[in-house]
């Protein structure tokens, strides 16, 4: 039986996202996954627009745009009155990429009709059991029995990694003592549907977004401490009781979609990497729910590991690039943790202190416009940048973008003058957006990465250097000169080249 290059284990919106870009740079995929069938609840519900342009750029984005709901607005409100206004999607972010209100089971369907259309399957009630690892080969036992010997074992099976524990890679960290009660419930109310609506209360801070379908997503801070994780019926009785104490509206629930109660953890794994097994999304980093930041750092995750990958797997670069995903990727993820962290601190906070810096000090501090561009750009980690890592040289560019920065989507055209968007070449390959006449630097690019690479002008040449464009659209390389090109090539891909 033909065994796979690459076995991702785990069909949620990381290892699906994974599956689709390999698939899209040529590297045979196999997933598997140990759940019955797709999941039709979810505790991710807001896309931020980085997340968009990682869909975008996946092909997988297709009309969930249309299907969201644009509640590009929070508000709120302490003691009855309005006290925090913040707003997404600020025009000035520098994409065209829309923040969406949207389950994350609708984003993962979208990237599961991408999977087929790029000719891959899933394989549902199939667990990894087992994997062991001996002169340079995975052996993976699945729950069918089989064994499978991938080139390389990617999992993104979640918080619960089974690959995680398999790999005996640790994770860190900490289970928090805060619960909260999250629902998808059709409400009887009067709240506008522009925006998400929050209370600050005395007994726990609750919020409420609007959902497609005429659905709220409820999420309430309750400090009590269960003995035993609460049933549905309990956690209806309890929303129905708290939301009208903590809201100071009239309101009742007339359907329930998905109850669900939970605990916060926050944890990191010591490593994203043992030999030939990998891991990303959930199973490397969990934090707090707030700010949208899960299903959009793992998206990060997996797009910046497939391209290494690909050219790893595809014998153009040496296996030691794989290193440069945890250099570039892990540092962020604690960033992540630390900003979630205190986030949830600022949501619960419950002594006379913290009530105090949150509702005196947090809150004027939010509502000035400055801090608000700052939290919303944070938030939608357009931001990230690798050029502190191993792959972006000392430049001496001293104006932006610099080697790591992200690029913005900009209009193109290919060599045959045919125009194109810069977002719809990537994916799938590099862009070395040329400038001058650049053909040696062209020559030099397509050497080293072959099919790999398109050669694209702008729209309307503004520069003079060239740069060459990651397939996670991020800056590899800016300049004139061919040699250094080439010395930046050789020094990334190591050996590899095409053959």
């Amino acid at each position: 039986m033909v065994q796979p290059e690459v076995l991702v284990a785990g069909a949620g919106p990381a290892g699906l996202a994974l599956a689709c870009g390999l698939l899209l740079q040529g590297v045979d995929v196999r997933v598997v996954d140990k759940a019955s069938g797709p999941a039709t609840t979810s505790r991710a519900n807001f896309l931020h627009a980085r997340g968009s342009e990682v869909l975008d750029r996946l092909g997988a984005l297709g009309g969930l745009p249309q299907r969201s709901v644009r509640a590009m607005r929070i508000t709120s409100y302490l003691a009855g009155k309005p006290v925090l206004r913040l707003r997404f999607g600020d025009p000035g972010m520098d994409t065209a990429a829309p923040p969406m209100v949207i389950s994350q089971a609708s984003v993962e369907a979208a990237l599961r009709d991408r999977l087929t259309e790029l000719g891959g399957t899933i394989e549902w009630h199939t667990p990894l059991v087992d994997l062991r690892q001996h002169d340079g080969e995975v052996v993976a036992t699945l729950g069918t029995g089989e064994d499978v010997h991938p080139r390389w074992l990617v999992g993104c099976d979640g918080a619960g990694s089974t690959t995680r524990r398999l790999a005996d890679i640790g994770f860190p960290g900490v289970k928090l003592s805060e619960r909260f009660l999250l629902a998808d419930v059709g409400l009887d109310w009067n709240l506008d549907r522009s925006g998400t609506t929050g209370w600050i209360h005395p007994d726990g801070m609750i919020g409420a977004m609007p959902m497609p379908d005429d659905l709220w997503r409820v999420i309430a801070y309750d400090p009590g401490q269960p003995t035993e994780k609460p049933t549905d019926a309990e956690i209806l009785a309890r929303l129905q009781r708290i939301l009208p104490e903590r809201t100071g509206h009239d309101v009742r629930v007339t359907a329930t979609e998905w109850l669900s109660m939970f605990q916060v953890h926050r944890r990191l794994a010591d490593t994203y990497r043992r030999g030939r097994v990998l891991i990303a999304g959930d199973a490397a980093h969990t934090h707090a729910p707030f700010g949208g930041q899960g299903m959009l750092t793992g998206f990060g995750d997996v797009e910046n590991l497939a391209w290494k990958l690909a050219l790893v797997v595809g014998r153009r670069a040496d296996a030691a690039l794989l290193d440069t995903y945890e250099a570039e990727r892990r540092p962020l993820a604690t960033e992540v943790l630390r900003d979630t962290s205190a986030i949830t601190k600022v949501n619960i906070a419950q002594g006379p202190v913290g009530r105090f810096l949150r509702d005196r000090v947090m809150v004027p501090l939010v509502n000035l416009p400055r801090v608000q561009r700052s939290v919303t750009y944070r938030t939608s980690q357009l931001w990230v940048s690798y050029r502190r890592g191993p792959l972006a040289e000392k430049s001496w560019w001293t104006q932006n973008p610099r080697p790591g920065d992200r690029i913005a989507d900009v209009d193109c055209r290919r060599a045959d003058g045919e125009p194109t968007r810069l977002y719809a070449e990537l994916g799938r390959r590099w862009a070395l957006l040329a400038g001058g006449r650049g053909e040696a630097l062209i020559a030099t690019a397509q050497r080293h990465l072959g099919e790999h690479v398109v050669a694209l002008r702008r729209a309307e040449p503004d520069r003079t250097e060239t740069m060459l464009i990651r397939p996670d659209g991020h800056l590899a390389w800016r300049g004139r000169a061919e040699p250094k090109l080439a010395g930046w090539l050789h020094r990334v891909l190591g050996r590899g080249h095409v053959r």
